[in-house]
């Protein structure tokens, strides 16, 4: 494998199913499946998932006259939603898994602390990271790239819904756009490509951590990514 450690980030729209808000049971079996099917291979795998199924901070915060640190709170308590829905797919798959919250809630989830996190995946457990950084202002792309360069994983793969790669512009509106396979942090950051939050870059490039842009509906697209296989995009 070309990677035995990795941490796999999933847009929380992705549990939307067909749905337009909530959790839908299909999406998430499907990505419980794809996970047990990468961690067979033998990689360690940590698994950073959104909210915004649920509640998205900056977006919904405004329309309800909240300030915007009470609307991330109320995003993180959303991942925390989702981490419990994806570790009871995990668990009926009778794949060992553990929930780490960087807001405490003891009745339900473990705090996150580094050591124990690294050693659950060295045991073999997904390690679900919820609840964000644990502060406002800050994405769970940011909370992504900070768990992955806190437990030495080697590489972070995005999962995307619907989209393979990064492209030079929206595929969905634009039919020119091109997709680019291998592309730089710089490349992000300095074109603004909306791949994800340029701090969330920064700090994957400080940490010289690559990542792997993909579209989750690909069967067995961890695993192809663990075996070296060409898909989506390479940024290092």
């Amino acid at each position: 494998m070309k990677y035995k450690r990795i941490l796999l980030k999933i847009s929380g729209e992705a549990l939307l199913g067909d749905q337009q808000f909530g959790i839908d049971q299909k999406p998430v079996k499907k990505i419980a499946e794809e996970i047990k099917k990468a961690r067979d291979t033998g990689a360690q795998i940590a698994v950073v998932v959104g909210g915004g199924n649920i509640f998205r901070g900056m977006k919904n915060s405004a329309k309800l006259g909240m300030d915007q640190a009470s609307g991330d709170y109320v995003g993180m308590l959303a991942t925390v939603m989702n981490a419990i829905a994806l570790q009871c797919a995990l668990n009926q798959m009778k794949i060992p898994c553990r929930v780490q919250s960087a807001i405490t809630m003891n009745q339900i989830a473990e705090p996150y602390i580094r050591h124990r996190a690294i050693r659950h995946l060295e045991k073999g457990r997904v390690v679900i990271f919820a609840a964000g950084t644990g502060n406002p202002f800050f994405t769970t792309d940011t909370a992504a790239a900070l768990r992955a360069s806190e437990i030495d994983a080697e590489a972070m793969l995005m999962a995307k819904n619907g989209v393979d790669g990064v492209y030079t512009d929206d595929p969905n509106i634009n039919p020119d756009a091109k997709k680019m396979d291998k592309i730089t942090y710089d490349d992000i950051i300095i074109n603004g490509l909306k791949v994800m939050d340029t701090s969330a870059c920064a700090l994957c490039k400080q940490n010289n951590i690559p990542i792997v842009v993909f579209d989750f509906d690909a069967e067995n697209g961890i695993v192809d990514i663990l075996q070296d296989k060409k898909i989506g995009t390479y940024i290092n």
